[in-house]
């Protein structure tokens, strides 16, 4: 039997697949490529996160996240800290989430409402 799954995995996934007694069919990618199956991954996860119904889940699922975004980084030659920095930065100027504020809609004073 064969499963397709055409996409990004863990570095480790293929070693675990042969421990298994499965034989990975991998390939290398380029740059371009990679990039764009990393963003993939980062969709693919964050959709996960979004699914997860419970504590540990979602902590799992954001862990998942977090790597790809580690790895992404790393591909625009930053590291987290930098991705964190930037985030306190903006933060900073345009606030968090803690306030749980829900912004319904923007009434303009001429009354066009956005």
């Amino acid at each position: 039997m064969e499963q397709v799954f055409n996409k990004l995995v863990r570095d480790n996934i293929p070693n675990i697949i042969e421990n298994k007694g499965g034989i990975p069919v991998i390939r290398v990618l380029g740059d371009t490529e990679y990039r764009l199956e990393l963003l993939k991954k980062l969709s693919e996860e964050c959709g996960e996160v979004a699914a997860a119904t419970t504590s540990i889940d979602i902590l799992q699922e954001l862990a998942d996240v977090l790597e790809v975004i580690k790895a992404l980084a790393k591909f625009e030659n930053k590291s987290l800290d930098n991705i964190i920095a930037l985030a306190e930065q903006r933060e900073s100027t345009r606030g968090a989430f803690e306030k749980r504020i829900f912004l319904e809609r923007v009434i303009k004073p001429d009354g066009e409402v956005k």
